[in-house]
């Protein structure tokens, strides 16, 4: 079995928003550029990406 891959720029985007250097509108915006999926973002930010 294969471990989860995750997007390249996951560890950097979680670190920045748990000391508050990225905000949740900001997450959103490299969803929306795919640069993380939107699992990703609820992984980051505990909360379902808003439609």
């Amino acid at each position: 079995m294969s471990a989860e891959t995750k997007s390249p720029m996951f560890d950097g985007l979680k670190t920045r928003f748990e000391k508050n250097f990225v905000r949740k509108d900001q997450l959103q915006k490299y969803v929306a550029f795919g640069k993380i999926t939107t699992e990703e973002y609820q992984e980051i930010t505990g909360e379902v990406l808003p439609v």
